[in-house]
């Protein structure tokens, strides 16, 4: 996603709240979040991939501005060795909105959202279930996105030793291929569900 399609979803998505975007420092620092030297696979090029989706598959939000937020600020905190990351990203969400002028309810249902990419439980809601359908986008993939995908996820976790980080990353992935449906939005599982099962049966064989 370009810089000026970027700018432009950030700045379509406060005014839809009915607020002026914040000022450039807050987009700059999300990015420079996103940019940090121990990221691999969380980066401005998975931002972006969401955007972009999220930029296709809009018409399903009921609030696609939240949803929008959701995404720019669902990886703003990212240390591979803390367990609060979503906690401490929708934190910042809410605390920048409420700033902002945008009301409380929207600014919960944002929080909530970064929450939900935790991906511990099944989502609940339109708008849910668009953003996680978007955060797990990757998992359907093509076959050189998706291993260029999982070299990035191994760069990120390359401090765990790998007769640890081995099983528990075929772990996570055979959670995702037990689901009944991956995808529960009904396009995002049209064009993606098929691919992912074949991604992650091949990930977790090798």
């Amino acid at each position: 996603m370009s810089p000026e399609a970027l700018r432009a979803n950030w700045n379509a998505a406060w005014h839809a709240l009915g607020v002026a975007a914040p000022d450039e420092a807050l987009c700059a620092e999300l990015q420079q979040r996103y940019a940090e030297p121990q990221r691999h696979y969380h980066t401005m090029q998975h931002l972006g991939e969401c955007l972009a989706w999220f930029e296709r598959e809009k018409a399903l939000a009921e609030h696609p501005a939240e949803v929008a937020l959701a995404l720019w600020f669902h990886d703003a905190i990212y240390d591979v060795h803390a367990h609060d990351n979503e906690a401490r990203s929708a934190d910042w969400a809410r605390q920048a909105l409420l700033a902002a002028g945008v009301d409380a309810e929207a600014a919960e249902r944002v929080c909530a959202l970064v929450m939900a990419t935790r991906h511990d439980a099944v989502p609940e809601g339109r708008d849910a279930e668009l953003l996680i359908d978007i955060d797990l986008s990757i998992l359907g993939a093509g076959r050189e996105r998706f291993d260029e995908y999982e070299r990035q996820v191994h760069a990120e976790y390359a401090f765990v030793p790998e007769e640890v980080r081995l099983p528990r990353r075929r772990a996570i992935l055979q959670r995702f291929l037990d689901r009944e449906a991956i995808y529960a939005t009904p396009r995002m599982h049209a064009q993606l569900e098929a691919q992912a099962r074949i991604n992650l049966q091949r990930s977790i064989a090798g």
